[in-house]
């Protein structure tokens, strides 16, 4: 158990004296677009104490990872979108409602919708237009949870939202306002552990006014120049660092008096539903019969549900029996995931469980699948991470002094990763080196060979000369129209890439794009194909892998693996 509860409070900063209607005052798209990006780099670098933050019954996942990648979707639909405030605010709307992750990450692109719907009015608003759209950003907050619960992010935003208005209101300028939102926020988070007992219970303010905060300093950062807080000058500071608070509710039983508490709710259920714009009440009202934590956002016939219940088929038949259409469909077990996190927190702290080893593995990994085969193969040491979600170099590096070895390799299993990696070995005393695998095919390969008694340099020559023996490939799906040198690429288009040779295959379907790259990616010469299944493998997809492999290449020896990926249904490694 923590102690009292951390306090938000940084410190105040004189604001500067600005004309009342100069350049200062107005805030356009471009400062909307740098507030955005600097609030995902902020929540990226805040993540793990975010994170930290969370306590049963409603940690849904890591709520700053799950700011951090709806965040992320939203900046890539903001790198392809028009600089004028109409495209800006679209793509912060659209890509809000299909990136969001999580609980938290279906209520922040509420807020981030109801902010861009009220911007988009005007190419720069005022003070009290900002004011406007943040109480419409907490309006519409409300309205997308079944049943808000104050002491929440929904609590956090509305009070920043009525102090942004009532400073407006006096005829302060831009800056002003936002800080004002900024610090009744801070008052607002402090005071969260004392509207839900969970929170004082576990000694920590709510996670989700945590990371919105982190809007409001972006924001204040775009406009007058003040500096982001770090991690260590917010949320707690240290004392993130003691170890997470013991679950003081039963994770299983009934409450005395025969009924299921929200902590009692094992599954988390996401998908996008096509529904017509007047149903969705009932649909609400449905679900409120099976579960709680109810989000539902969107509107114009395309909604993000999240939802905690027992009953898997029966959140995914209320679509259905109103006539709807679910689709990316995402299942998480609550329950499975408190207790990893409990397991990988007391694992981080040390290593002693750990079996001895000269050299030790350190793999970024991204697929429940992918982590329980890395361990299977010896990898002490898993960092979460891929496509769009990188870890960072303090990320790697706790994992490096976590494993019980001085002789560490390191996967990166990703182009981008590569480059933090190879500063470890400066940043500690231990010796690391980098084979630089670029794919979690490549990293299988490596690991195939990895000798745990021999020393990290002999282990990095054959693990590196392994990887150069493999070619890869893997299947997406396009986010946006392009051209190839197999001819035009439209968004939705199935797509099949070969490291080195860019895309190789497009399809209209998943079925036709997986049998083309095999055509491109597989010859006579080859003796093994690996076959690495994401979260979006398909039985059809699957068995036309295997039935052109039996009748084009019946040689070759094919191995098969549940990886669990997002974003890539599949993953081929040909050696």
């Amino acid at each position: 158990m923590l102690g009292s509860p951390p306090t938000t409070t940084i410190g105040q900063v004189n604001p500067p004296v600005l004309a009342p209607d100069g350049a200062g005052e107005r805030f356009d798209a471009d400062r909307l677009r740098r507030t955005v990006v600097a609030f995902r780099d902020a929540v990226r670098e805040h993540a793990p104490r975010i994170n930290r933050l969370n306590v049963y019954p409603v940690p849904d996942g890591d709520t700053g990872t799950n700011m951090a990648r709806t965040l992320d979707a939203v900046v890539a639909e903001l790198d392809q979108a028009g600089p004028d405030i109409e495209p800006t605010c679209q793509a912060i709307s659209h890509g809000s409602l299909m990136g969001a992750r999580g609980n938290s990450g279906v209520i922040l692109s509420q807020i981030l919708r109801g902010l861009a719907g009220r911007l988009s009015s005007t190419a720069s608003s005022t003070a009290t237009e900002v004011a406007e759209a943040l109480s419409e950003a907490s309006t519409a907050a409300y309205k997308a949870v079944l049943k808000p619960i104050e002491g929440t992010i929904l609590t956090v935003v509305r009070e920043a939202s009525e102090a942004a208005k009532a400073s407006a209101a006096t005829g302060a300028g831009l800056g002003a306002t936002l800080r004002a939102a900024r610090d009744a926020g801070r008052r607002a988070l402090d005071a969260t552990p004392d509207m839900l007992p969970v929170l004082k219970d576990a000694g920590v303010v709510d996670a989700g006014g945590a990371g919105f905060l982190l809007l409001l300093d972006a924001a204040l950062n775009v406009v007058d120049g003040e500096p982001i807080p770090t991690p260590a000058d917010s949320i707690g500071g240290d004392a993130m660092d003691e170890p997470l608070p013991a679950m003081t509710t039963s994770l299983a039983a009934p409450d005395q008096h025969g009924e299921m508490s929200v902590a009692d709710l094992r599954y988390e259920v996401m998908y996008f539903l096509h529904l017509d714009d007047s149903k969705i009440e009932a649909f609400k009202s449905d679900w409120g019969e099976i579960g709680d934590s109810i989000v539902v956002v969107g509107g114009d016939g395309l909604w993000n549900c999240h939802v905690h219940t027992n009953d898997i088929g029966a959140a995914i038949e209320a679509a259905i029996d109103l006539g709807g259409r679910p689709k990316q469909i995402r299942v998480t077990d609550l329950f499975e995931e408190v207790a990893e996190r409990h397991a990988a927190h007391d694992a981080a702290r040390s290593a002693a469980g750990l079996p001895a080893v000269t050299t030790a593995v350190v793999a970024v990994c991204s697929g429940s699948g992918l982590e329980e085969l890395f361990g299977q193969l010896g990898v002490q040491g898993i960092v979460t991470g891929g496509q769009t979600l990188n870890p960072s170099t303090a990320e790697l590096l706790a994992a490096v002094e976590a494993v019980n070895a001085q002789q560490v390799i390191v996967l990166p299993n990703n182009k981008n990763i590569i480059p933090v990696a190879e500063q470890l070995d400066a940043l500690t005393a231990k010796q690391v080196r980098v084979v630089p695998t670029r794919s979690m095919p490549e990293a299988l390969a490596a690991l195939v060979v990895y000798d745990p008694e021999a020393d990290v340099d002999e282990n990095a020559s054959s693990m590196a000369s392994s990887t150069e023996a493999m070619v890869t490939g893997e299947v997406t799906q396009a986010v946006r129209d392009s051209s190839s040198d197999v001819g035009p690429v439209t968004t939705g288009d199935w797509i099949g890439l070969v490291r080195g040779d860019g895309i190789v295959a497009v399809s209209g379907t998943l079925d036709g794009a997986v049998v083309a790259l095999l055509a491109q990616l597989v010859d006579d010469s080859h003796e093994i194909v690996t076959v690495i299944e994401g979260d979006d493998a398909t039985a059809s997809a699957t068995s036309a892998i295997e039935a052109w492999l039996s009748t084009e290449r019946p040689g070759v020896q094919v191995e098969r693996h549940r990886g669990g990926q997002p974003l890539y249904p599949y993953l081929f490694g040909v050696e």
